[in-house]
């Protein structure tokens, strides 16, 4: 073989700005199942995005008109915010702490959708009473509607 016969590849590093890791949000690792068809499915954890979109959500049923506002009054945004922050990790954590490998997700994600049901509901009703729901009549009023059916079950 002579010297032109043989070559040597070498390749180049990818420029700095391609090779450095993303470390703004770190990426949880995601279990991956293979359905029957061979697509690799997984609804836990949910990714990062979902739980922003959860605390978005909370937040707004929190400090805007809703059924539990009307209840028990709005948070305002900032107390609502933190709120719903501290309502979603904790849910989270519980979740999480009660997942299994043979687990398809399934029960974890109702376990942490009641998770987050349950704190909601343990925040608003911790709060003092709001004047707005006091001024709706909905504090301490017992809808007759609900009366009248419960007695014609009698």
């Amino acid at each position: 073989m002579t010297d032109s016969e043989t070559s040597t590849a070498t390749t180049a590093p990818p420029p700095e700005h391609q090779s450095a890791p993303v470390e703004s949000q770190p990426q949880q690792e995601e279990p991956k199942k293979l359905s029957s068809s061979g697509i690799s499915l997984s609804i836990w954890p949910p990714t990062q995005r979902t739980r922003d979109a959860v605390i978005t959500r909370l937040i707004e049923t929190l400090s805007t008109p809703s059924v539990l506002s009307k209840r028990y009054g709005a948070i305002p945004h900032d107390e609502a915010e933190a709120a719903a922050r501290r309502i979603e990790d904790e849910a989270f954590s519980v979740a999480n702490r009660a997942t299994s490998a043979e687990d398809d997700g399934l029960e974890i994600l109702q376990l942490y959708s009641k998770e987050i049901s349950r704190r909601m509901l343990e925040t608003v009703k911790a709060r003092p009473k709001s004047d707005s729901a006091v001024n709706n009549g909905v504090l301490g009023t017992p809808n007759p509607d609900v009366y009248v059916y419960q007695s014609l079950d009698a």
